[in-house]
């Protein structure tokens, strides 16, 4: 049978493309999310500027399984340590610190986004100087070429820099050769590098120089010998990016679990493509099947058949498939990286076990698919399959309503979990699987839905069309299983785009409510140097007119808390943290205290929403262990409680704590309350005047979260890149269906012709059908995506519809009806090209 397979295909070309576009795409999206799990597994991070440097020691940079948000630094103290270890040459620290260059106290072009560093370390760079001379003293750098190129700007110019928080005038004494990660970077001499880093005694990273041959790997023990009981980490290889590139570790988790949830939605997703496809060109073909059966063939020789060409077929879509999935797991990389998702500095590395499995889950989907589609055709009598070939009844079969129950009850059980358990961004965690699953549910019972539908619209369309409309209308209730299978990618399209999209844009205004609701300061004040100095809250708060300053430091911390049975590792509680001034929380914060007072926010305190402080060893008095973003370890008081919106319950840290572990050390925003009677603009005005002298200084009407904004822009990214795949894969079954289903029907259309049904006649039919088929798909489709939103809404607290413009349902069903239109009547069309005489003759 397998022979006849082969043979059938030679005169089935149709049959072969529809099957092979299926496939095809299936296998390139798998491939391409195997290759970016791969990517995140391996975490290849080459090191750049630290490469000359074959030993690097660094920070513990994660926390349990998290990594953490601030870089992990080190006593400088430790580069003493390991001058005297045998086999070592030198020993270099590192520090690195936000610089942007300044023009007219504005960020200058190409002036964002650098980074100052010690001029010692410039020789981990093996980049020597390609002119002028080093930094000696304040006022003094030296840039890299390409950057000092970029700035217009040669040994001997003066440059205007925000670092620190304060524009400084230096001078560029001379410029290096660039290599690579080098490029933003400007160095400074290391007693000014201290002093700019405002961290004394501590750095970034250590280097370690051999001595001539002594290889790294002999001085990996001793290193660590000499390191014991401290957190620092020994690096070698490629492994030395992570403590130049921190945020790289971070990307790879990203990887792995998107990856994962990407990979897993587009095989469901392929699931029903391929098998809506290969259910169709076998119901095409229950003739031929039905004839197979009478002249003696088996059941099981039948199944063998149809299973050996989708073997076929798909062996071939996934050999074509390799390099396009190679390549779109490269673009997908690419465009998370442009979105801030991942670090750039990641390389893409896909080998051989991601295509492997991308092959394997493929054929196993295709061929799971294939026999799935072949059981009737295979098992029904050779008179029932004739008589079925021309008009299809029966739909409903055990496993598949098995199956559809399944689905709606894991989607029921998924949307209480996220109304009745969820709470606030977490959500959308099971909210976006359950779409998948009132998806699948509804694919499978299609066909009967679409018989109620149709006698539903049956009266209004026909009234509307006339003639055509009837026929079509006719057409649609005796042929709604085949109409039920071009009903199922538009409702793919419209319920995924849909609950995907709104997904993201309510999460993302409800991250910016809750924000807002949480701070109520008249203004906002920003820099464009990467930050100010912490004494600007309190030049900012004498100025007339100013009720309250207070620094507004985003970050993110753990409460650790001690699990009840002593073998057990202690409980970690992640939690945003807001570091805010004591002296001005009061009068820029919107929620006032429940318990306790926000002065009492300095030193090692912490306050809590009171949704945290009902339990016990969390109430307002007790102590509580922190991991806050740095990795240190700190017991802090409680001393507040607030009222927070659940789900987005944040932590509020005094300012100076918040900033002494933070990476910068300097505030990225200061909210300023306006004293009773002084109106907004005029405060506004006042900040304004005061920023006059202050390069960088920025002034806006109301704060924005920047963290809030960041981590909306990241879930943005993965949500719009998820839902344009899994889209387009639909679109792309939504168009192979159409295709097939209207090659099928040459031989109706002819015979419509040769009773005197003109060419605009039969078009006119079909785009009613077309239409029917899209109004069922887009309702089918919307009731996916409100089962879906419905209860995200709830858990957000923002209601059962979804937030965010309505432009964006109404072009997701613009563009699925006008796709369903254009993918009807071009196959048409092109289908009543021959004559019907010879369709007939060869039908």
């Amino acid at each position: 049978m397998f022979g006849l397979a082969l043979q059938t295909l030679k005169f089935r070309i149709g049959s072969f493309v529809a099957s092979f576009v299926a496939l095809f795409f299936g296998a390139t999206i798998l491939m391409a999310c195997g290759s970016l799990m791969e990517t995140g597994i391996r975490s290849v991070v080459p090191p750049q500027r630290l490469a000359a440097a074959p030993v690097v020691v660094s920070g513990k940079q994660t926390f349990q399984r998290d990594t953490l948000p601030e870089r992990a630094r080190l006593d400088a103290s430790l580069a003493d340590r390991l001058r005297s270890v045998p086999g070592v040459e030198r020993v270099l620290t590192d520090v690195s610190f936000p610089v942007s260059a300044l023009r007219d106290g504005h960020p200058a072009p190409n002036g964002g986004g650098l980074t100052g560093h010690g001029w010692s370390s410039a020789e981990l760079t093996a980049a020597p100087l390609a002119g002028g001379a080093a930094p000696r003293g304040r006022g003094e750098v030296v840039l890299d070429q390409g950057l000092a190129g970029r700035l217009g700007v040669k040994a001997g110019d003066r440059l205007t820099l925000g670092v620190a928080g304060v524009g400084e005038q230096v001078t560029v004494t001379g410029l290096i050769r660039g290599t690579a990660g080098t490029g933003t970077s400007l160095y400074f001499a290391d007693d000014e590098a201290g002093r700019l880093l405002g961290r004394p005694g501590q750095t970034d990273v250590i280097g370690v120089l051999p001595k001539a041959g002594v290889s790294a790997q002999s001085l990996v023990a001793p290193i660590e010998e000499r390191l014991k009981g401290t957190s620092a980490l020994v690096l070698t290889g490629d492994a030395r990016g992570a403590a130049e590139f921190p945020q790289a570790l971070e990307a790879s988790t990203r990887l792995i679990s998107m990856s994962a949830v990407f990979g897993g939605i587009a095989v469901m997703v392929a699931v029903f493509v391929v098998g809506s496809t290969l259910a169709l060109l076998v119901q095409q073909r229950l003739r031929e099947m039905a004839l197979l059966r009478a002249v003696g063939a088996l059941p099981a020789q039948i199944r063998r058949m149809i299973v050996g060409e989708t073997l076929v077929v798909g062996s071939a879509s996934i050999l074509v498939g390799v390099v396009p999935g190679w390549l779109a797991g490269r673009w997908m990389l690419g465009r998370l990286a442009d979105g801030g998702v991942v670090a750039p500095e990641i390389v893409y590395r896909a080998g051989w076990i991601p295509m492997v499995v991308a092959a394997g889950a493929t054929l196993a989907s295709a061929t799971a698919a294939a026999f799935i589609a072949s059981r009737r055709a295979a098992l029904a009598r050779p008179a029932d399959a004739l008589a079925e070939s021309a008009v299809q009844t029966r739909w409903l079969s055990g496993p598949r309503a098995f199956f559809a129950l399944l689905c709606f009850a894991g989607g029921s059980a998924l949307a209480l979990v996220t109304a009745l358990v969820m709470k606030g961004s977490i959500a959308a965690a099971t909210a976006g699987p359950s779409a998948m699953l009132w998806a699948g549910g509804v694919a499978l019972i299609s066909p009967g839905l679409t018989r109620v539908f149709t006698a539903v619209l049956r009266f209004p369309l026909r009234l509307l069309s006339g003639f055509p409309g009837r026929l079509a209308m006719d057409n649609a209730r005796v042929r709604r299983i085949r109409v039920a299978g071009a009903v199922t990618p538009v409702m793919l399209v419209t319920g995924l785009a849909t609950g995907l999209v709104y997904l993201q844009t309510s999460q993302a205004e409800a991250s910016r409510d809750a924000a807002s609701a949480l701070v109520r300061a008249d203004a906002v004040v920003g820099s464009a140097a990467g930050g100010m100095d912490p004494g600007q809250v309190g030049r900012i708060a004498a100025l007339p007119g100013v009720a309250g300053a207070s620094a507004y430091v985003p970050g993110k911390a753990y409460i650790v808390k001690p699990s009840s049975d002593p073998e057990d590792e202690p409980d970690e509680i992640e939690l945003a943290v807001q570091g805010v001034s004591a002296a001005g929380a009061a009068a820029t914060l919107a929620a006032p205290p429940r318990e306790g007072s926000y002065e009492a926010l300095t030193g090692d305190t912490l306050a809590l929403p009171t949704s945290m402080t009902g339990e016990k060893g969390q109430r307002v008095g007790d102590t509580v262990t922190v991991v806050l973003g740095d990795g240190t370890r700190l017991p802090l008081k409680i001393v507040a409680s607030y009222e927070g919106r659940a789900g987005f319950e944040t932590g509020l840290l005094p300012a100076e704590l918040a900033l002494a572990h933070s990476d910068t050390g300097l505030v990225p925003q200061i909210l300023v309350a306006a004293k009773e009677g002084v109106p907004a603009a005029q405060l506004v005005e006042t900040l304004r005047k005061s920023a006059d002298g202050t390069p960088g200084l920025r002034v806006a009407d109301r704060a924005t979260v920047e963290a809030a904004a960041q981590d909306s822009q990241t879930s943005a990214w993965i949500n719009y890149l998820l839902a344009g795949t899994i889209i387009g894969y639909a679109v792309i079954s939504l168009v192979n269906t159409l295709v097939v289903s209207a090659a099928e029907r040459r031989r109706e259309f002819a015979l419509q012709r040769l009773v005197g049904a003109t060419e605009g006649q039969i078009l006119r039919m079909m785009a009613v059908e077309s239409l029917l088929v899209a109004l069922v798909g887009i309702a089918l489709g919307t009731a996916v995506a409100f089962a879906t939103l419905a209860p995200m809404g709830i858990a957000l607290g923002s209601g059962l519809l979804p937030s965010g413009p309505v432009w964006i349902y109404l072009a997701v069903v613009g563009f699925a009806g006008l796709l369903t239109l254009a993918a009807t009547l071009v196959p048409s069309r092109m289908a009543l090209r021959q004559r019907p005489a010879e369709v007939i003759a060869v039908a």
